[in-house]
């Protein structure tokens, strides 16, 4: 069975590394794997086939119904029903919505299924199960693709979503039929909400609060998820594996108690197998409670395993159950391979079962629940690590308090406070009070840990041959006591531990045009400096290029300061993320061609001549002048950067004025291999003189997926390929990295979304159609 499970899984694993979807004319080999099921010798690739084309006809299921590319950024009434808990973001409201109707200038089409909603400015009050008829611009998932960043469109794709939009006004929104009795559970899930926000009003563990109960971690803050991660606490706000086994281990050993108490029941049914029953109902009511979420789906196929043990009285070893339940698990959701608390889960468990054998014989409760702390700490760390996560150092000391203080006290009184306040708002604020009352503390305590410089330690750039050496080490030190040379899987740790990202040779540069949307942010790198010109758009209080794009790419390649951050200009799509930015990775210096708008630090400004030389790599301003004050896109910063290889030429925002202004001035300086487009290929810029002068071999744009104000231009594009460019934009590519290199030249283009794109990112690696585009008038779109 174990080797099955596994080949299964395997196969399910190859699948999810296509970066095309398979035809679906695959599958026609399902049946004749299923009859080779009983030839022993060729189980495994049987399996290893099974599980493959299962995760095919999933995918094919999920993408059939996608939405039709000629409606994207149309006008289109919608049918359906609210089938999420709305979250409220200052002016805008977010809601998942199951379209049952689609309609386009009078035509109905086939719906998308689930689409994603934003609701801006007047939004009504929803209530989960409504039914509504609202008039919406949609497109197909498209995010950012950038080394280190987040697969926002795999996502999707793993929520089951098939479009993002917004709602337009109109008047013919509105509300067609309240909720109806199959979305009770979802009522009561927004009725708790609301009541534990009335009941811990302005208290910073609400939020925490709120996921413990229903699953809904919309109302934890950015700073609070980093403090969870850096201690290795983030699984204690995630209603899976470890609450659901909570729940289930509590409810059994009460249940299993009070039967045996009653003669009568026992003559009825085993007090075991009662126990199991009613155990595994508790967590059905809080896996309910949580929305029946994914961590929560598949924390309870793993326990309906181990609990279906009892029932059936059958003894098996642990490795068979965890077999089976990972089989289970992964035929239910083949996507769920993909998701890093996945690995987690299993991989905690299989250490556990693996480490506990040698270990804990004859030992204190305190001194078992230390050592499985140990296990896990140890055996999860490769995991975290290859995930790109933080792996917590302060974790093992974390967990052996806050695990028990969670598991006997939180999350016990979060749950009662939040049933009994169904019947009575004042019966439960008291245990809500109390159990966010001790949240707080808490979550003070892994502030001060957090703070630590060793708190947390970011396993970057080691290769996947170092995670195989590392998994070895592992096992060894996790070996029963007694184990022959068990230390030595210390030294099968250290690879993994010393590994560090490549960097730049001397005299070399590498040049990265990140994906931040409707902004602009590059980044140079010489041997030993880091240079990020512009730090993309701020596009809500919550969620900026800074944070969510630069910072993830330059943790990645294991930067750990900036050298020089230059703000080319004081616009938003520039300067929005810059204050993030500097707020996760440390600034040295920071400079911009309109540095009175930046204020939150102070910034020197850039002018023409500045010039200096990085590991044999030169810089130098070339425009503003000495003493010039420009206002709005003329300010920018333009910034040559050259090797012996090439040049680069970053520009900004600069229009017609400023780009005849250079070409007179600095005619033979302009000329550059590369080229970051001026004002994201607006008519604006890109005169003829320009282009002449600088004359590049590529040509790189910046700008939104279907943006709004319609760039690049279709004519500006095609004036850079006259001028003899590749013209390459971010919107298709993600993003773009070169090398240049004094000894071979320079290397490239390297897009990142050709590179690490899968299946589900290949409508957005298709070209953006000008006449499909979202016109002026509808807002930007976060994540």
């Amino acid at each position: 069975m174990i080797g099955a499970a596994v080949a299964f899984v395997a196969g399910v694993i190859c699948f999810q590394q296509q970066a095309e979807l398979p035809a679906l004319a695959w599958a026609g080999l399902f049946p004749f794997l299923l009859a080779a099921i009983p030839l022993r010798r060729v189980r495994l690739p049987v399996f290893f086939g099974l599980g493959f084309l299962w995760a095919l006809l999933h995918a094919h299921w999920l993408l059939s119904g996608s939405l039709a590319p000629a409606l994207e950024g149309k006008d289109l009434d919608l049918e359906g029903v609210v089938v999420s808990l709305p979250e409220q973001r200052g002016r805008r409201l977010r809601f998942l919505f199951e379209v049952q109707g689609l309609r386009y200038e009078g035509v109905e089409y086939p719906g998308p299924g689930l689409v994603r909603l934003s609701w801006y400015r007047d939004a009504p009050a929803l209530r989960v199960g409504e039914r509504w008829r609202l008039q919406a611009r949609l497109r197909r998932p498209h995010g950012f693709m950038n080394p280190g960043g987040f697969d926002y469109e795999g996502w999707l794709f793993r929520q089951g979503i098939r479009a993002t939009g917004y709602v337009r006004r109109a008047p013919l929104n509105g509300r067609l039929a309240e909720s109806g009795p199959w979305f009770s559970l979802q009522r009561l899930r927004q009725g708790i909400r609301d009541r534990i926000a009335r009941a811990v009003p302005d208290r910073p563990a609400a939020g925490i609060l709120t996921a413990l109960v229903i699953g809904d971690r919309s109302g934890i803050g950015r700073d609070q998820r980093e403090i969870l991660a850096r201690t290795g606490a983030s699984h204690l706000i995630a209603i899976s594996g470890l609450h659901v086994g909570m729940i289930a281990g509590l409810a059994f050993f009460l249940f299993r108690w009070l039967w045996s108490r009653f003669y009568s029941l026992t003559l009825h049914a085993p007090a075991p197998q009662a126990a199991a029953c009613l155990a595994l109902a508790a967590a059905l009511l809080y896996a309910a409670l949580a929305g029946f979420a994914l961590p929560a789906r598949r924390a309870l196929i793993m326990l309906a395993v181990v609990m279906g043990a009892v029932l059936l009285r059958r003894c098996q070893r642990p490795s068979r159950t965890l077999a089976l339940a990972l089989f289970l698990v992964v035929a239910a959701d083949p996507l769920a391979v993909l998701s890093a608390g996945f690995w987690l889960s299993f991989a905690a468990v299989g250490v556990i079962l693996f480490g506990v054998s040698g270990h804990l014989s004859g030992d204190g409760p305190w001194r078992k629940w230390g050592r499985v702390q140990w296990l896990v700490a140890i055996g999860l760390a490769p995991v975290l690590a290859a995930r790109g996560m933080q792996v917590s150092l302060l974790g093992p000391l974390v967990n052996l308090v806050a695990v028990p203080l969670f598991g006997l006290f939180i999350v016990p009184l979060a749950l009662l406070g939040a049933l009994s306040s169904i019947f009575s708002g004042s019966l439960g604020a008291l245990p809500l009070g109390l159990a966010a009352w001790l949240l707080d503390g808490v979550v003070g305590l892994l502030r001060l840990a957090a703070d630590q410089p060793f708190a947390a330690w970011d396993g970057k750039g080691a290769g996947a041959w170092i995670w195989l050496v590392a998994i070895p080490g592992v096992l060894l030190l996790l070996a029963p006591a007694g184990t022959p040379g068990r230390w030595l899987g210390l030294a099968f740790l250290l690879p993994m531990m010393l590994a560090r990202p490549p960097v730049p040779a001397p005299g070399e540069a590498w040049f990265s045009l990140l994906d931040v949307g409707q902004g602009l942010s590059a980044v140079v790198r010489t041997h030993g400096h880091t240079l990020v010109y512009d730090a993309g758009p701020r596009f809500s209080a919550d969620f900026d290029a800074g944070s969510a794009v630069v910072a993830p790419f330059l943790k990645q390649a294991g930067v750990s300061h900036i050298d020089r951050l230059v703000l080319s200009n004081g616009d938003s799509d520039h300067a929005g993320g810059g204050r993030a930015l500097a707020s996760v990775v440390p600034v040295r210096e920071l400079i911009s061609g309109e540095p009175g708008e930046i204020g939150w630090a102070a910034a020197l400004p850039c002018h023409d001549g500045m010039q200096w030389d990085w590991d044999g790599v030169r810089f130098r301003f070339l425009h503003p002048a000495v003493g010039e004050r420009r206002r709005g896109n003329n300010a920018s910063c333009v910034l040559l950067v050259e090797n012996d290889a090439g040049r680069v030429l970053l520009p900004g925002d600069i229009e017609e004025e400023v780009e005849r202004l250079l070409v007179r001035k600095v005619p033979d300086l302009l000329a550059a291999d590369l080229v970051q487009v001026p004002h994201h290929g607006s008519r604006t810029s890109s005169t003829g003189g320009f282009l002449e002068a600088v004359s590049p071999r590529y040509a790189l744009v910046s700008a939104g997926h279907g943006n709004r104000y319609g760039f690049p231009q279709p004519e500006v594009v095609r004036r850079w390929r006259a001028a003899g460019a590749l013209v390459l934009q971010t919107a298709e590519r993600g993003a773009i990295r070169f090398r240049l290199d004094p000894r071979a030249g320079i290397s490239g283009p390297e897009s990142y979304r050709m590179k690490a794109g899968r299946y589900w990112n290949a409508a957005g690696r298709a070209p953006v159609t000008y006449d499909d585009r979202i016109r002026r008038d509808s807002p930007i779109e976060p994540k």
